[in-house]
């Protein structure tokens, strides 16, 4: 069986998508499969062979999660990995998720959307503003000052095709994780950020935030209820094979869900992979799980 992990493309995720790809490519030639590195420099998929069994999606962003990519292999009839293509568009677009959350009666932060050329809105001081369509917490910032506020929205903004900024109530207390693989929620992360920020820096830079897994027994019935949460967010999306859902618990433990990933990263640092570890998956076992649900529409 060949296998082709896609990676690369034209996002502002590009370069961690490319780490994402070479880990799994290592992962999965570790464990005795053929395995095709396939960058792309395009959205589309004229440089993937012909004679490939199945894709292992490490494409981070745009293309490879707005369900393009998922489309064109829905197409060409070749099984790949997370998501199928309308629940990746549905997933990628911040608002409509927080939609369809709402609407399936799941917490999310309250928000507005302000659509070009709106810079004003109803909702009080602390804020996050972002755009509604990207990740890896690109264009994100947070709000505490007004001063702050022109500029966050210029930042955001300009990260969005459609020049739409999505505007949330701030969540304070902890950022947890849930990863989904197949129709298993792994064990939470908790994400300890300097200053509670979980920003670009704070992802991608080793050593500037710390990953713990909550064993308080006060945290027991607050970690069943995001495992709950994150698989009804899951399906309330459509999403299949793997994801991982976000979320802001407040000090009386209310968790919050913030938003849905359908090819969540694969680095160093990533969280999928080390909530993966804690449940006794090593990356290699973990990356062949992935694949053992892979499948197309």
């Amino acid at each position: 069986m060949k296998i082709a992990v896609i990676m690369g493309g034209t996002s502002h995720e590009r370069e961690i998508s490319l780490k994402s790809g070479t880990a799994v490519v290592a992962a999965l030639e570790a464990a005795g499969r053929t395995v095709i590195p396939v960058v792309l420099e395009t959205n589309d998929l004229s440089v993937l062979p012909k004679d490939i069994d199945v894709v292992f999606l490490a494409l981070h962003g745009g293309y490879g999660e707005n369900g393009g990519v998922q489309a064109a292999l829905d197409e060409r009839g070749i099984p790949y990995t997370g998501p199928g293509a309308c629940a990746s568009r549905i997933a990628m677009d911040k608002i409509e998720t927080k939609k369809r959350l709402i609407a399936a009666g799941l917490p999310t932060a309250a928000f507005e959307c302000l659509q070009a050329p709106a810079t004003t809105t109803q909702l009080p001081l602390p804020l996050v503003v972002k755009p509604p369509r990207d990740g890896s917490s690109v264009g994100i910032s947070k709000v505490t000052e007004w001063t702050q506020w022109e500029k966050a929205i210029a930042v955001a903004r300009a990260a969005d095709p459609q020049g739409e900024v999505l505007v949330e109530a701030y969540i304070p207390g902890r950022e947890w994780t849930v990863g989904i693989v197949g129709e298993t929620a792994l064990p939470v992360v908790e994400i300890a950020a300097p200053n509670s920020w979980y920003g670009y820096t704070e992802k991608y830079t080793p050593g500037q935030t710390r990953y713990l897994f909550p064993e308080d027994a006060a945290d027991q019935p607050i970690i069943q209820r995001c495992q709950t949460l994150a698989l009804a967010a899951f399906k309330t999306i459509g999403c299949r094979g793997m994801s991982r859902v976000d979320f802001r618990v407040t000090p009386e433990g209310e968790p919050f869900i913030l938003e849905i990933n359908t090819i969540p990263g694969f680095t160093a640092t990533s969280l999928l992979p080390k909530a993966a570890a804690r449940a006794g998956y090593s990356f290699s076992d973990l990356c062949l799980k992935i694949l053992d649900y892979a499948t197309h529409d």
